[in-house]
């Protein structure tokens, strides 16, 4: 396993419908390093905003979708989902703040 900082975890935020309505509720999607676990997850996103305290992270796995250009077929890259939950007394994340 390669040895992740906190700053490589994080990669982009998850900006879909779902995942917008789920921030009243204090739970943000994030894509991640394919590596990385849940506790490297949680460390990261505390060490990257301020005042962000996290109760729990779950996880998903996601497989390269099929995609072919004439006879040739390959798949797209995988990819690792995150989904954070804060705690009640945690600030809010800033980069969701103006969407």
């Amino acid at each position: 396993m390669a040895d992740i900082k906190y700053y490589d975890v994080i990669l982009k935020p998850v900006i879909t419908e779902k995942s917008m309505a789920g921030m009243g509720e204090k739970k943000y999607t994030f894509l991640v390093h394919p590596e990385a676990n849940k506790s490297q997850i949680k460390e990261a996103v505390q060490k990257m905003f301020e005042g962000v305290k996290v109760k729990k992270v779950n996880t998903i796995n996601m497989d390269g979708k099929k995609k072919r250009r004439g006879m040739v077929v390959g798949r797209t890259a995988k990819t690792k989902k995150a989904m954070v939950w804060l705690t009640e007394d945690s600030k809010d994340i800033e980069i969701f703040a103006g969407l």
